[in-house]
């Protein structure tokens, strides 16, 4: 699910200043950008949200040099359908937040909605409403991110599980040329369901292709419950290898 993105998904922007105060006189005090792409397979916290099938993505975002910043993201997405739900096949991400630093430490604190249009999981024996609130905090120091979500309501669909989290730890190797290297592992904890507690890794190759243009592959898996996380016949927590496109404009 989110954009707050699975490694697979991340696409990062290396270029060169020369100076700091150039650097600082080219800041701009907001910024508006787009993106669009597509992936082999949408993975979000290892689970494929896709049936292990492509889908389309997009985004826009609004930053604000002193920090704050908005943003929306979307995604084709199956397994709400696949749950057995007559509507729901598009993800909208609504966040916001603010990022700063404290010396040598950089934050990020903010609020993300998951917003599943028009799903009628809730209608289904054993589900709850999929749409799902989270607040969330990650700190970043040298090459290392941590970052934890904690859940405000349900948790992507399943019943009585406020108050759920998520706790993921990230690095960025630049290896030069516009390669960059992303080891992730995280562990999703489910309240009050053993079974769908589960912790996932990946490990993803970017490489920026020039005029916002840049591509990522990524092998993901997890060790989730087979039978909790198994929708129409597909394993969606099943190792794999995935490969993205994206544009930012």
């Amino acid at each position: 699910m989110k954009k707050i993105l699975v490694p697979s998904l991340i696409a990062l922007a290396l270029g060169s200043v020369s100076g700091l105060a150039q650097a600082q006189a080219a800041a701009p005090e907001s910024s508006l950008s787009f993106n669009v792409g597509a992936v082999s397979d949408y993975r979000y916290r290892g689970l494929s949200q896709s049936r292990l099938q492509p889908a389309l993505q997009g985004g826009v975002d609004y930053a604000d040099k002193s920090g704050f910043y908005v943003g929306a993201w979307g995604s084709s997405i199956k397994f709400i359908k696949d749950s057995g739900a007559s509507k729901g096949g598009v993800e909208l991400d609504l966040y916001g937040g603010y990022k700063g630093a404290v010396g040598d430490v950089a934050y990020d604190v903010g609020f993300l909605r998951y917003e599943y249009i028009g799903n009628k999981l809730g209608e289904v024996t054993g589900f709850a409403n999929a749409n799902t609130s989270e607040v969330y905090g990650a700190a970043t120091f040298g090459l290392v991110t941590a970052k934890y979500s904690h859940s405000l309501t349900n948790v992507f669909g399943t019943p009585n599980s406020k108050n759920s989290y998520y706790l993921d730890l990230s690095a960025a190797f630049d290896l030069g040329n516009g390669f960059t290297l992303v080891p992730h592992v995280g562990h999703q904890m489910v309240k009050n369901t053993d079974a769908g507690t589960y912790t996932d890794y990946a490990l993803t190759l970017n490489k920026d292709l020039g005029n916002g243009l840049s591509a990522s592959a990524a092998v993901v898996g997890t060790d989730a419950d087979k039978v909790f996380y198994t929708l129409k016949d597909k394993f969606n927590g099943k190792s794999g290898v995935t490969v993205g496109l994206k544009y930012a404009f």
